[in-house]
């Protein structure tokens, strides 16, 4: 259990530095490629005002550059225009600011623009504008592919030094993770050895109690106070039996011996038992068992499982309902769920608890109503021993359900 404590801590923290380090390479990333598309379409709209060029900033016309452009832009731009008629046919073709694209080739780009239905984008490392120029329409290119490749190489970078990153915090955190639960881990050993020595300390005086009840009992003869202490003491022992059970199945969740066993016979022999006192109090028991299914387990601990879900199917189910328990396979998970119908209604707060120690979905029952409310605590425990996974449902309102899916 410390160990998947351990895991889970470092996983916990992996994937959320995981989500930190992508958004904030999302986020700066994407500011800076907004930064590239904003002056882009800004100088493009310079041109595309002025039928594909620069206007003569020095001349009679009064244009001022904007003041945060810098005055030797005309001069490091490289952009191009073409100008098509309505049919998409070329009447003009602006290709003097630029050495790389030539008439045909500009003509090409404009083409693929048409095909397009935005009017500003990207074709290769062009950037566009489409504007209407009287009967026709300017396409105006700019090229951007210098702020590109310097995007590029910024996401490559931080996306690097990210991953980098994220790996030395793995290996930081893995070497952390251990002090972190240390106190935790510390505490839950205490707890358990506390719970396994203490049941063993409280085993002796009740063993001493009872003899001593008995040898009262021949003595005076039988009386209510004498039956009081035995019915308690029964009661104290098996309590004390539970909680060393409980402990010794959550230690041995990783040590528990494993071999390959009949659970179709172990399931039909642990549920026998039950038919009589089921009978007793007007229940039917119905088991639909699929033969001839094995998984590699614990047996006896298996059987145990059956017993907690039947004894608390019997416990908690209505007069005169029927109990049901069904053990299927599907694909390579082996299914054995128990189901009653309650006496009262199971909400959803119950549901999340039921597997918790010490609770009773009817906090009015008693111990001996309603056991000690360590059972389904322990059905938890061999399940989790298995590799696999318990849960309660109420697929109605009065209608309880715990299925067990354990791997084969």
């Amino acid at each position: 259990m410390i160990r998947k404590l351990k895991i889970k801590v470092i996983l916990l923290s992996m994937i959320s530095l995981l989500v930190l380090l992508t958004v904030m390479v999302a986020a700066m990333n994407l500011v800076n490629y907004n930064a590239v598309v904003n002056r882009a379409d800004e100088v493009l709209t310079l041109l595309s005002q002025n039928r594909g060029a620069f206007p003569d900033f020095g001349g009679d016309m009064g244009h001022r550059l904007p003041p945060h452009l810098s005055p030797e832009l005309p001069d490091q731009s490289r952009y191009f225009s073409v100008l098509l008629d309505n049919t998409g046919k070329v009447l003009q073709t602006d290709t003097g600011r630029i050495t790389a694209v030539d008439a045909q080739a500009a003509a090409q780009y404009a083409q693929a623009v048409l095909q397009r239905k935005n009017d500003r984008g990207f074709v290769t490392r062009f950037r566009f504008v489409r504007t209407r120029e009287g009967n026709g329409v300017r396409i105006t290119f700019l090229d951007s592919g210098q702020e590109l490749d310097s995007f590029y190489r910024f996401l490559l970078i931080s996306t690097g030094m990210a991953l980098a990153g994220f790996v030395v915090a793995f290996f930081v955190i893995s070497f952390l993770a251990g002090r972190i639960i240390r106190p935790m881990a510390e505490s839950y050993e205490k707890q358990k050895r506390f719970i396994t020595d203490a049941g063993h300390e409280i085993k002796t005086p009740l063993t001493i109690i009872n003899a001593n009840v008995d040898v009262l009992e021949m003595d005076l003869g039988k009386n209510e106070c004498l039956e009081d202490i035995q019915l308690q003491t029964k009661r104290l022992t098996t309590l004390t039996n539970d909680l060393v059970l409980l402990a010794r199945m959550e230690e041995a969740a990783d040590t528990l011996p494993m071999i390959e066993f009949p659970i179709s016979e172990v399931v039909a022999d642990a549920a026998l038992p039950f038919r009589t006192p089921a009978l007793a109090q007007g229940k039917d028991l119905i088991c639909r068992i699929q033969p001839m299914l094995s998984m590699r387990g614990n047996g006896k601990a298996i059987e145990q499982l059956v017993s907690l879900l039947m004894d608390n199917a019997l416990k908690y189910s209505s007069a005169g309902s029927a109990i049901t328990l069904d053990l299927v396979q599907q694909a390579k998970t082996i299914y054995l769920t128990v189901a009653n119908v309650t006496e009262t209604a199971i909400t959803r707060e119950n549901l999340q608890l039921i597997f918790d120690r010490f609770y009773r979905t009817d906090p009015s029952r008693n111990s001996e109503t309603g056991g000690h409310g360590i059972g389904l605590s322990v059905a938890k425990a061999i399940v989790t021993a298995h590799g696999g996974k318990i849960q309660a449902t109420a697929p109605q309102e009065y209608a309880f359900c715990i299925t067990a899916a354990l791997p084969m």
